[in-house]
């Protein structure tokens, strides 16, 4: 399970990169499972750092995720607290 939670971290970490390149300097966010992505991301970069980390854990794990679904909904900006409470929703559904 570790190396899923380092291999899950690089797949978001990949999606903050392409989300940065649209992001004013200080507004970019780091690579870290401590950073913030709510309130840090308005609701459209919050969307597009979603997708974008949907297309990665689909190409680094050939599994299909839905990471705004009714599931991640309920469970309020937990999931969206912090790139690892992220990861760790993440990791909850690729494990099924």
């Amino acid at each position: 399970m570790q190396v899923q939670s380092a291999a899950v971290l690089q797949s978001i970490y990949r999606a903050i990169d392409t989300l940065n390149r649209t992001l004013p300097p200080d507004r970019r966010l780091d690579k870290t499972p401590e950073t913030p992505l709510q309130p840090a991301l308005d609701s459209i970069d919050l969307v597009n750092l979603v997708v974008e980390t949907e297309m990665a854990i689909e190409e680094d794990f050939g599994q299909t995720v839905n990471l705004a679904d009714e599931k991640a909904a309920s469970q309020g900006t937990r999931v969206y607290a912090t790139v690892g409470s992220f990861a760790v929703y993440i990791e909850a559904l690729l494990a099924g």
